[in-house]
């Protein structure tokens, strides 16, 4: 198996993300940049797990577990994001800034 087409899409991922969580004010967009970010670390660490032991299953265990893990990290923070626009209808980081009752 060649690496370097994996770590290529992985860094280009990780790129987009970090472009998409930078740039973005929307508090969603802000959420969905850094999914793609953590999507292109854990494709290079699948990649280069595999590259170092392709007969261990141990890698494609982890990557279960850290997309389940983002799977629910990205549920609750929506849920967050929802409670916070019925309550005081922000979706702008600037104003999800001031938090206070």
């Amino acid at each position: 198996m060649n690496l370097q087409p994996f770590l290529l899409v992985a860094a280009a991922l990780f790129g987009v993300g970090l472009f998409g969580a930078l740039s973005q004010q929307s508090v969603v967009m802000l959420m969905m940049g850094l999914e793609l970010m953590l999507g292109g670390v854990i494709l290079a660490a699948a990649a280069v797990w595999h590259h170092i032991a392709p007969a261990s299953a141990d890698g494609q265990v982890l990557v279960v577990v850290a997309v389940t893990v983002m799977a629910v990290e990205m549920a609750i923070g929506f849920a967050v994001v929802t409670a916070l626009f019925r309550a005081r209808e922000v979706d702008m980081t600037d104003e999800a800034g001031d938090l206070r009752a």
